[in-house]
């Protein structure tokens, strides 16, 4: 097996076909945010994640048919996916959906979400075949990061806690 293949499965094709389901579960959170939340940052938060991350699985998904000649195969239990679990299946968007504080429970869920793409993104960066996947992985890194450390401030301002 060469550097950046996995089997038959290209690195490029692997993050993918990981990162589109672990976006998904980032943005059911932040559907549940847009009605749930209480404090207006939360739900500014929540639509600027819902429309970067529904913007960049359109064009993992573009870039994969381009790239590899079919639709992104959907993500099942069985599928060897690894970390795609942390897709819908990694969020609480049931217990989320249920939180007696919603905001703090999203902010505790959330965090570890994107610190999971932040560590996707970062390896996959190191094997990547395609220079623009390589830029939106750094984009992503950039952008989940800055989030995370926005919600750190917010849940110690809020919540004396870190």
């Amino acid at each position: 097996m060469g550097p950046g293949q996995m089997g038959s499965q290209s690195m490029d094709q692997h993050f993918i076909v990981m990162m589109i389901p672990h976006h998904d579960g980032a943005i059911a959170m932040a559907d549940l945010a847009l009605t749930r939340a209480k404090r207006s940052e939360i739900k500014e938060l929540a639509k600027s994640i819902k429309a970067s991350q529904t913007s960049e699985n359109a064009q993992m998904r573009a870039w994969y048919r381009q790239w590899f000649g079919g639709d992104v195969p959907p993500w099942t239990r069985g599928g060897g996916m690894g970390m795609a679990g942390m897709g819908m299946m990694g969020t609480g968007v049931p217990s989320l959906r249920n939180a007696a504080d919603f905001d703090r429970a999203f902010i505790e869920q959330m965090i570890p979400h994107h610190r999971m793409g932040v560590m996707m993104a970062s390896m996959a960066q190191n094997n990547s075949q395609h220079p623009q996947l390589k830029t939106l992985q750094q984009a992503m890194v950039t952008a989940q990061s800055q989030e995370i450390e926005q919600m750190t401030q917010w849940y110690g301002r809020w919540y004396g806690a870190t």
